[in-house]
């Protein structure tokens, strides 16, 4: 089936924030200073949507007018140093008022901290500037359809905007990723659909309404550890090692072949390129869900959270917090608290939450 008038009615209006975004710098390209292309203009775009209090990368909350969408963020630093983890909520993502951009990333190794703040700061653009190129070539095939081919250009936009990430965080002359990394989730909400982004270990877990009229939680992500049984075949096909040390049973980490080193207890990352050619990953795994009258919210949250959370707490917790806006607050001081109940003797990890609110009025 082609593209139909309306389609391509919608389809048009797609470009428009990011020909609003060309337009800032019309007056560079006419004094030839050189092309203007789409990771410039998703640079741009970012820069307008921070001004604009449409960006948030710290704890608070982003609630724009006229928007379906909320979004409740804390960030607590653990007890292991600076805080690792780190957090970007963007509404309005490239100028679509019904797109929302939220992600947590958690940060290890000794240049951690960096490296989290690195991806956060350039996925979005990447991701922006890599959807509007795919986009625009499927537009030219005549069997593109924008419904039914969507999650596949979300798909598509994902893997290769996660590999530039990575690739660039490599020849980072700044940032020594070598021994360091970090995990990324991330879910952009356009229209009534959900795209979820996983490399690593967050989670993400909807609330949503039974039959019955409880609230009950869905996990939509996988944490990815090095002993699933697929991630664990790559590794071994890649020469890695998975075992658990003897002072931390359960505990599967990956190691190089022959070096009881680094020890990652995740499977994906972006960084730690002393395990990249042994089955470390940063390709994303990607999966759409479409919002229902009864799906109510999402958590997003680090491995902090769900280390000492179920799903079903986060859920009550978040579901019994009287304002939406502190929700993600109360959700990480209930993690803290059963840190020092359920991990005595263990250092606190770092731990970080949104909460997105996919309705403008409560239940």
């Amino acid at each position: 089936m082609g593209v139909t008038k309306l389609e391509m009615g919608h389809f048009s209006s797609m470009f428009n924030g990011l020909a609003r975004s060309l337009s800032l710098k019309k007056g560079r390209e006419n004094s030839g200073n050189g092309n203007y292309n789409g990771t410039e203009a998703a640079e741009a775009m970012a820069k307008g949507a921070k001004k604009n209090d449409f960006i948030l990368r710290s704890s608070g909350t982003v609630n724009v007018d006229g928007s379906k969408n909320l979004a409740s963020v804390f960030s607590k630093r653990g007890e292991k140093g600076v805080n690792q983890d780190c957090v970007i909520v963007w509404e309005e993502f490239g100028c679509q008022e019904d797109m929302i951009f939220c992600g947590v990333f958690d940060g290890h190794g000794p240049w951690g901290h960096f490296v989290a703040k690195c991806v956060r700061d350039s996925m979005p653009s990447s991701l922006l500037s890599n959807w509007q190129e795919i986009l625009s070539e499927a537009s030219t095939d005549s069997d593109f359809d924008l419904d039914s081919d969507k999650f596949d250009i979300w798909k598509h936009s994902y893997t290769k905007a996660c590999a530039a990430v990575d690739h660039e965080l490599e020849q980072h002359p700044k940032i020594d990723s070598f021994y360091s990394g970090t995990t990324s989730l991330t879910i952009l909400r356009q229209g009534e659909a959900l795209f979820i982004a996983n490399v690593g270990d967050s989670r993400a877990v909807l609330a949503t309404m039974s039959e019955d009229g409880n609230l009950v939680p869905v996990q939509l992500t996988k944490d990815f550890k090095p002993n699933l049984p697929q991630e664990a075949e790559r590794i071994k096909q890649c020469n890695g090692r998975v075992f658990c040390l003897d002072d931390e049973p359960g505990v599967h980490r990956l190691w190089l072949p022959e070096d009881e080193s680094p020890g990652l207890a995740i499977s994906r990352a972006f960084g730690d390129y002393c395990v990249k050619d042994f089955g470390l990953t940063s390709v994303p795994d990607v999966i759409e869900r479409y919002i229902t009258s009864k799906d109510q919210f999402v958590v997003l949250a680090t491995d902090g959270v769900w280390d000492v959370i179920s799903n079903q707490e986060a859920v009550q917790i978040v579901s019994s917090t009287p304002e939406r806006a502190k929700a993600a607050k109360r959700l990480v001081q209930s993690a803290g608290c059963a840190w020092r109940h359920k991990r005595r003797g263990i250092a606190m990890d770092d731990i970080s939450a949104i909460v997105l609110f996919f309705h403008s009025s409560p239940l």
